[in-house]
């Protein structure tokens, strides 16, 4: 993506999360409509146009202050972006909506990722083989649980098994859980950096 696309992303996402915090929470495509006014060249970019799936991830200081996203394209990159990020500032269950005091702290970091691709495999040693370190996110589900990490965990957990057993324990499985009908899938991102 071009660097003045990523620039466009990161001051809609800023954009949404401020007229948030100064108008309130107008849902959906009538929020969106309103940051088309102010950006109008998001209807003239067909990147900006296609369908993609994003992760919106908030910082203070380094600290993670909230993050959301999607993990299926199921609407333009720009409103993706734009709802993930108010989603991120203000839905996050971890965390108390944000406030007018936290947002001149806030770095936004924009992930778009590539469609998720399925990998088979017959132990837990042959899926660790087939794991790109520092490259894959990965999505894990057994039955009703699921989970993923965005690439960029990897800078917190540098090795596979790490990354593995901390992503069996986020889609609330025991770090040791293994079967039969666990599925996992893998999926690239392009990360921008914070604004």
């Amino acid at each position: 993506m071009k660097p003045e696309h990523q620039s466009l992303l990161l001051k809609i996402a800023r954009d949404a999360i401020s007229s948030t915090i100064e108008h309130g929470r107008g849902e959906g495509e009538q929020a969106f409509q309103s940051l088309e006014k102010k950006f109008p060249d998001i209807g003239n970019i067909p990147e900006l146009q296609e369908e993609r799936a994003t992760f919106v991830t908030l910082t203070i200081d380094g600290d993670l202050r909230g993050c959301i996203g999607m993990l299926e394209a199921c609407r333009p990159l720009a409103e993706d972006v734009v709802e993930n990020a108010r989603a991120a500032a203000f839905r996050d269950p971890r965390f108390a909506p944000l406030s007018i005091e936290e947002f001149g702290q806030l770095q936004i970091h924009i992930s778009v990722l590539s469609t998720p691709e399925e990998l088979f495999f017959e132990s837990e040693a042959d899926l660790l083989a087939q794991i790109r370190q520092d490259v894959d996110g990965l999505i894990l589900q057994d039955g009703e649980r699921r989970g993923t990490f965005l690439p960029s965990v990897w800078a917190d957990l540098p090795n596979k098994e790490l990354f593995l057993m901390h992503l069996k324990m986020k889609a609330g499985l025991p770090s040791d859980y293994w079967s039969d009908t666990l599925r996992v899938f893998r999926y690239t991102a392009e990360c921008f950096p914070a604004d």
